[in-house]
């Protein structure tokens, strides 16, 4: 077999496992560099935008990075496609640094630098999703600072009844992992014609780009709109959390960890301690364990809890006090505490919106609160609670304590809360929201 033919045998390969996807112009640009290398021709840039995407000759490469923008998609293509399907390929393709080609090599040989992509000379003005992405970075910047002071700054001695409580003493006395999870939400890039990227979305189904990716199959004709940009953002809640729990649990310094609910590995929830910060909406695959014991289901939104018990709604007004004008509203935060599969701790400090969850990191750190809290749940092993925060702008100023329900961890793990919570869900009807 000639070396053309043993290279339209392996595109053909790579075609055939799917992970080319059913974008119209990755699959044109893996044809067109299929054809110039058989053809041992280096195309320009220009040509490639030309004669595999259709731009005309006035088409400016120095100020759109259409082509390079999908060089490097169609290298990550090819890297899926060795790390799986085509993992036991003797040989593989790659495109080199500085050229749009392809070059066939041992698949033992070292993977080529990915030349970086260049950004596009900036337009006249800012694009409309420049600024979400300034406040996402601002926020990891507040949540970075929150952990440097937890580490070089002095514990106060104050926490110490604090890390007494049952609810914390658990996590120090141990020798487990600690992992603070902070709820995060992926968000992706939607592009113009040229693939440009015009704003950001973001879609309660979509929280990775494995999600994203599935979503495209389904939908192929938004492949050529939506564009994985590796980006998230954290609430503002998240660094003032972080910086009330973190001198709590200073003793487990060594132990404790801080990731985002995107990088948590299944595996942690079963072996290791879980202090969960954020909004109820960034659960994530701790919701379905958290609620699937708990008296409280999500009603409508994350907005909206409903209390099983009761048939009570409890609704955030968080969101839209600022549409109707008001400074003062009222929010929900939600704690709960319980043990895990392998005797771990799973803690859930977290908010329907940004006042609540600062709210119960206070309220979860301070010894007064947890002497109430603790009181009003009886001890429990395992519990959750409900309060109702009052705010104005975006400050927390009180809280009350509306109700702390046990949870049963057994229960939890072995899928009999579920049933059970169904069966009370279904038992009355609904009453009047709040």
């Amino acid at each position: 077999m000639s070396d053309v033919e043993a290279l339209r045998a392996h595109a053909d390969r790579i075609r055939a496992s799917g992970v080319l996807g059913r974008s119209p112009l990755m699959q044109r640009l893996f044809d067109f560099l299929l054809e110039c290398s058989a053809q041992n021709r280096a195309p320009k840039e220009i040509e490639v935008a030309v004669d595999a995407f259709g731009k005309g000759a006035e088409f400016d490469v120095s100020q759109d990075a259409m082509v390079r923008v999908y060089i490097h998609k169609l290298r990550r293509k090819l890297e899926e496609f060795y790390a799986g399907p085509g993992a036991g390929e003797p040989v593989r393709l790659s495109i080199p640094k500085g050229e749009y080609r392809f070059v066939i090599e041992s698949a033992a040989a070292p993977v080529a630098e990915e030349e970086p992509v260049e950004e596009a000379a900036p337009p006249a003005r800012r694009p409309q999703w420049l600024w979400p992405v300034v406040g996402a970075a601002l926020a990891i910047n507040a949540i970075v600072l929150a952990v440097l002071l937890f580490r070089f700054s002095p514990q106060a001695d104050e926490f110490e009844s604090v890390r007494q409580s049952p609810i914390w003493s658990p996590l120090l006395n141990e020798q487990r992992s600690v992992f603070i999870v902070v709820g995060d939400y992926y968000i992706f890039g939607e592009t113009d014609e040229t693939m440009e990227v015009r704003r950001l979305v973001r879609e309660f189904d979509i929280n990775s780009r494995q999600d994203l990716e599935k979503h495209l199959k389904v939908n192929p004709e938004l492949a050529d709109k939506y564009m994985d940009l590796e980006l998230a953002y954290l609430p503002t809640a998240a660094a003032f959390a972080l910086r009330e729990v973190m001198p709590v649990l200073a003793p487990a310094n060594r132990r404790v960890r801080l990731v985002t609910m995107s990088q948590l590995n299944p595996a942690v929830i079963k072996s290791a301690d879980i202090v969960y910060v954020g909004y109820l909406s960034g659960l994530g695959m701790l919701g379905d364990v958290v609620f699937s014991g708990s008296r409280l289901s999500v009603g409508d939104s994350f907005d909206e809890l409903v209390d099983s018990a009761t048939q009570r709604r409890y609704i955030s007004q968080a969101a839209s006090a600022p549409i109707r004008g008001e400074r003062n509203f009222h929010d929900y935060g939600y704690f709960a505490t319980f043990a895990g599969p392998s005797g771990n701790r799973i803690i859930v400090i977290a908010g329907t919106r940004d006042v609540a969850a600062m709210h119960m990191a206070e309220t979860l750190t301070d010894p007064s609160a947890l002497q109430t809290l603790m009181a009003k749940a009886g001890n429990a092993p395992g519990f959750e609670a409900l309060y109702e925060v009052y705010g104005m702008d975006k400050l927390n100023l009180d809280g009350k304590l509306l109700l702390t329900s046990p949870l049963d961890s057994t229960r939890i793990w072995t899928g009999e809360a579920a049933e059970r919570h169904a069966g009370i869900a279904t038992a009355s009807p609904a009453a009047p929201s709040q």
